[in-house]
């Protein structure tokens, strides 16, 4: 990271931070240009993973990008704030964000996409623990995993 003092470096911070975000931002190759969808999301993080779950439509660019062994890239921010100078040059940015990448593919298990389901109903503020979700809209719902293999938390709070 060129500027060592915006690294957030404890994974408590980072955690904070995804749990401050309303959208995720995932890249997926396309053979051209990489193609950038906002979604929403919730996370987990067990024994040193960290996991993101998303929730679309089982049909689309999208899904038809995600294959066996998909590579993603991840990026979600929060705390966006501009900062007006006199100078157009020294305008800046507060902001808090994670950016890293790993693995993403459709779950196909049941209970595990049960499990994704709920880490967003818990991200977005649903109370309680047992949802309640609709059989047929679930048939028509593919829940995705990503893996994160890496990701770095920044912050500029001025």
């Amino acid at each position: 990271m060129r500027q060592a003092n915006r690294e957030i470096t404890q994974i408590q911070d980072i955690l904070g931070v995804l749990a401050r975000c309303e959208v995720c931002r995932v890249a997926l190759g396309t053979g051209g240009a990489p193609y950038i969808v906002p979604m929403s999301f919730g996370h987990s993080y067990e024994n040193g993973a960290l996991t993101l779950y998303f929730h679309g439509a089982r049909e689309g660019r999208k899904i038809a990008l995600i294959g066996p062994g998909c590579a993603a890239g991840f990026e979600a921010d929060c705390s966006v704030e501009l900062i007006r100078r006199d100078e157009p040059c020294k305008y800046s940015m507060n902001y808090e964000s994670i950016v890293g990448s790993g693995f993403i593919e459709p779950i196909d298990d049941p209970e595990e996409r049960r499990l994704g389901l709920d880490c967003i109903m818990r991200h977005y503020g649903a109370v309680g623990e047992d949802y309640a979700y609709n059989e047929k809209s679930l048939a028509l719902t593919a829940v995705l995993r990503l893996t994160a293999s890496e990701f770095t938390g920044k912050r500029l709070m001025k």
